[in-house]
């Protein structure tokens, strides 16, 4: 049985079996720390009857106006528990804490070439919204796609009209 607990300072030596995925965006401790302090409820852990971090999402709420929106920064499961639902289990958590918050929508940003994921967020809902190019630092030539989801607060689903056109990293507000 998996159970979904806050992420705590402790996990943080406990957690690198899930962040060795390539596709896995690791940060330096002071990044998690601060999502930690700022953001503990977005923060999450999901944990084997073991122990063992099966995954965890970190995201954070943002923007203002009808731009409030709750956003996933990373989430990632160990490679022996995917496919059995933990990373859908971790998104409702987040679009839930997102709902109490009055959030608009939740976005996120995924690689181009991660086709299993986007696939993934498709099926929960979320749309491509845009493309931001050239969004990771480690492959200039690895483009994004800022997915979203609409939140029951934004009524007329405004949030998730597409753009026509790519952004740059820079653009994005």
């Amino acid at each position: 049985m998996t159970t979904l607990r806050p992420f705590t300072c402790n996990d943080l030596f406990k957690f690198n079996n899930v962040n060795l995925d390539p596709l896995t965006e690791t940060y330096g401790l002071s990044f998690y720390t601060y999502y930690l302090a700022h953001w503990p409820e977005y923060f999450q852990v999901a944990e084997s009857p073991s122990g063992e971090i099966m995954g965890y999402i970190m995201g954070k709420a943002e923007g203002q106006g009808e731009n409030w929106h709750g956003h996933i920064t990373a989430l990632t499961v160990s490679p022996n528990y995917r496919r059995l639902g933990l990373a859908a289990m971790l998104i409702e958590f987040l679009e839930k804490v997102s709902e109490k918050k009055q959030a608009y929508f939740v976005d996120l940003f995924v690689r181009v070439s991660n086709k299993v994921a986007i696939k993934m967020y498709q099926q929960l809902g979320y749309i491509v919204y845009r493309t931001v190019l050239e969004y990771y630092n480690g492959n200039p030539d690895e483009d994004a796609f800022d997915m979203r989801k609409a939140l029951s607060r934004d009524v007329k689903k405004k949030s998730v009209i597409p753009l026509t056109h790519p952004v740059r990293p820079e653009e994005i507000d």
